[in-house]
């Protein structure tokens, strides 16, 4: 059994919904060296996730984060934690809705995703910095 570990920094990202696979995987050649396993990404933040969907089309990450807009708004007045701004509390919630990791299967030293595909960074502050991930890969 292999094992890679490794922390990443993505660069900072505006708010909305990103496609990050190839920027993702430049700075995590290990995983070559897995024929079978699993790769797991973890965001080591609190106001930005993880998800994995539609690669071709960006108007799907648009669609989305309209929606979660939608679905979270800021300037509630039951919101407490405001400390940071109006996309404080709203953006802890998006980020518990969305998840901090996702795991895909590593086959011939490759991420084994759909045709469709893909890792998204999904910021939800409007002024964000870079993000960290710590990357794992497990196998043989």
């Amino acid at each position: 059994m292999k094992s890679f570990q490794k922390e990443i920094r993505l660069r900072a990202h505006a708010r909305g919904f990103h496609l990050v696979t190839e920027e993702i995987m430049t700075q995590f050649p290990e995983i070559r060296n897995i024929e079978i396993g699993i790769f797991q990404a973890f965001i080591q933040h609190t106001s930005a996730s993880l998800t994995i969907n539609e690669n071709a089309d960006p108007t799907v990450r648009d669609d989305f984060e309209s929606h979660i807009n939608v679905m979270v708004p800021e300037n509630q007045p039951y919101y407490l934690h405001n400390y940071e701004g109006d996309d404080d509390m709203p953006a802890h919630i998006k980020a518990s809705l969305m998840g901090s990791s996702v795991s895909i299967p590593i086959s011939h030293g490759q991420l084994n995703l759909g045709t469709w595909q893909g890792i998204y960074l999904c910021e939800h502050r409007d002024h964000a910095g870079a993000r960290r991930l710590i990357l794992t890969a497990l196998g043989s």
